[in-house]
């Protein structure tokens, strides 16, 4: 993330901080092979302060691609995969860089690595751009990682909201997604509390505890 205490969420788009990009990827390596993770989300980070995304976005993006491609080279050596998420700026934060998944999938074609994917936080991409079947069909080939929260509220999915999650998981599952499914939601009180959406949606699709059980007969 940089530093944080200096405003900063990310570097990897932020011109003139390459070195110190580079010193928090070797970190965030070692981290992940210590805990045994296969992806390390890229975080592109915030427009600085006092210029114009407009004016600086050129600049900015090819930052971006060249760093991504730095990344995909040392992520390879190590069998890993390179995430970047588009946050909304409508909402959560207004100076971040990547906010789209089309942003987002175009950089990424111009960077050109297949260990480099999309890490889609529905949440985002429903304040950005909603659409989000049509959405997750057309990048599903680029999609790394998937991560939920109810909008407009980021708590638990079964909470009220814009989106229908059993759907949305359904989709999912038909558009044949196999990999984890991240709540980056802020609970609306206790965690382990709130979690008990996620057994009434096991209990709904005839799961036990996320794993297939046979229907009684």
């Amino acid at each position: 993330p940089g530093d944080q205490e200096a405003g900063e969420l990310g570097l990897a788009a932020v011109p003139g901080r390459q070195a110190a990009f580079r010193q928090g990827l070797e970190a965030a390596v070692n981290y992940a092979r210590a805990v045994g993770c296969p992806r390390i989300h890229v975080m592109a980070g915030r427009v600085p302060l006092g210029t114009d995304k407009a004016a600086v976005a050129g600049e900015m993006e090819t930052t971006f691609i060249e760093n991504l491609r730095y990344t995909a080279d040392l992520l390879s050596k190590e069998e890993m995969i390179g995430l970047v998420e588009p946050i909304n700026n409508r909402i959560t934060d207004p100076r971040y860089y990547l906010n789209t998944p089309h942003q987002a999938a175009a950089i990424l074609e111009k960077v050109g690595r297949p260990n480099l994917k999309l890490q889609l936080d529905l949440f985002h991409c429903q304040i950005m751009d909603g659409n989000l079947s049509r959405n997750l069909e057309m990048y599903f080939p680029l999609i790394g990682h998937i991560q939920v929260a109810q909008v407009p509220g980021r708590h638990e999915p079964d909470t009220p909201g814009e989106l229908n999650f059993p759907y949305i998981f359904e989709h999912l599952e038909a558009l044949g997604y196999t990999g984890y499914v991240g709540c980056e939601y802020a609970p609306n009180g206790d965690t382990l509390e709130g979690l008990g959406w996620l057994q009434a949606y096991w209990d709904s699709v005839g799961l036990q505890d996320g794993r297939a059980i046979e229907a009684a007969k």
